[in-house]
């Protein structure tokens, strides 16, 4: 599994969302913070336990993420602060909504097996920390590997199609894990996933680099 190989796909069907946005002047950056303030509240409905209306904020968080590059790459706006801002606000949004998770104190493996319910939190703890680290990766590899060149604004990057499982993964489970109302399922695969993911381009970095 890897969606971000299909992301110009979705791209473009978010084309007339970002001649919108640009009709009405709205600039790359703040549609990332509308992004990532959709996120933040995402977080909040899933810590009251609405996991269903925490799923809708999330999508439409994610659908925002898409079309900030594109209003930049139509409007010819893309910026090198545009760019950090997009991951950064990527990853308060992916923090902020596991915690969300696990401050709602649903049962994640404590009804599955007897644990005490603070290792449903280490379950989230371990999402949380798959997650980020397996971003963390990335920028780690630009700084220290470097990258040859931009593509359509993009950084050509070194990892791409490497690791199975990463953000837009993680998000399409918490999404589909807040409308099935298995959310437990999508921290639990979350959780070995994004960590298995990790480990799989840590590897493959030791091949070829070592």
């Amino acid at each position: 599994m890897n969606i971000t190989s299909l992301r110009p796909q979705f791209v473009k069907y978010t084309e007339p969302l970002a001649a919108l946005f640009i009709r009405l002047g709205v600039t790359p950056n703040q549609v990332s913070l509308l992004s990532l303030l959709f996120g933040l509240f995402s977080a909040f409905t899933f810590a009251g336990g609405y996991f269903l209306a925490g799923s809708l904020l999330l999508f439409i968080s994610a659908v925002l993420d898409l079309v900030d590059g594109n209003v930049a790459r139509k409007n010819h706006s893309e910026s090198d602060f545009g760019a950090v801002f997009d991951w950064i606000a990527d990853k308060y949004v992916d923090a902020a909504v596991i915690l969300g998770v696990g401050f709602s104190q649903v049962p994640i493996i404590s009804h599955l097996i007897a644990v005490p319910p603070l290792a449903d939190f280490g379950v989230v703890a371990l999402a949380l920390f798959g997650s980020m680290i397996n971003t963390f990766i990335k920028p780690v590899v630009y700084a220290e590997i470097g990258y040859s060149e931009r593509v359509a604004g993009k950084i050509e990057d070194p990892l791409e199609g490497i690791g199975f499982f990463g953000r837009p993964e993680t998000v399409l489970f918490l999404v589909l894990g807040g409308v099935t109302g298995y959310i437990w399922v999508a921290v639990l695969v979350i959780a070995v996933c994004t960590n298995l993911s990790a480990i799989q381009r840590i590897v493959y970095l030791y091949r070829r680099y070592a």
